[in-house]
């Protein structure tokens, strides 16, 4: 489930935002009322969406998104006059009055894009570091030897074994290993 932070600068707004998006089934984590507040609340988060308003007492939503962490995007809801001209970058916008049926049905889409996002990091992992890196190349060592496989052919063996299993590459290089002997 998708971590959503409700940042608005009137607490009456905020909250009437969280109400609509728990009764519509988000799980919303916090409700702000200053930009500080919402940055404070994503330190926590690895992930998630910041619906916010333009304006807050300390900053503007811009300041929010330049230092919110990777991993995160923001639903600015503010009036169509806020953002004529140019769209901001990287931020998904929704005109006020607020419509739920507009609110929900972008929510639903900007978290379907989040998980479709992770499910590619997945497949990409940010680096191994050296020893896992050697237990993978020990795996395929024992494959090339054992199988008269190339390198390659080696690699996608344990890249499918991993799939299949539901276990990293890394723990499949361990079994393969392990069940060698080796």
């Amino acid at each position: 489930m998708t971590n959503i932070v409700v940042a608005f600068s009137r607490q009456g707004d905020a909250k009437n935002i969280k109400n609509i998006l728990m009764r519509n089934g988000f799980q919303v984590v916090a409700v702000c009322t200053s930009g500080s507040q919402v940055l404070s609340s994503l330190e926590d988060l690895s992930s998630g969406i910041v619906v916010s308003g333009y304006r807050f007492e300390d900053m503007m939503y811009q300041e929010i998104r330049e230092y919110m962490p990777k991993g995160f995007d923001m639903l600015l809801v503010a009036l169509p006059s806020r953002f004529e001209g140019e769209m901001p970058r990287d931020v998904v916008c929704l005109s006020m009055p607020l419509k739920v049926h507009d609110l929900v049905g972008t929510l639903e889409m900007m978290c379907r894009s989040q998980v479709k996002r992770k499910r590619r990091m997945g497949e990409h992992p940010a680096g191994r570091n050296e020893r896992e890196l050697q237990i993978i190349a020990r795996a395929k060592e024992i494959l090339m030897e054992r199988n008269n496989m190339s390198e390659r052919e080696a690699h996608r063996y344990i890249q499918k074994c991993s799939m299949d299993s539901g276990t990293n590459m890394v723990e499949t290089a361990w079994m393969i290993i392990s069940l060698s002997g080796g």
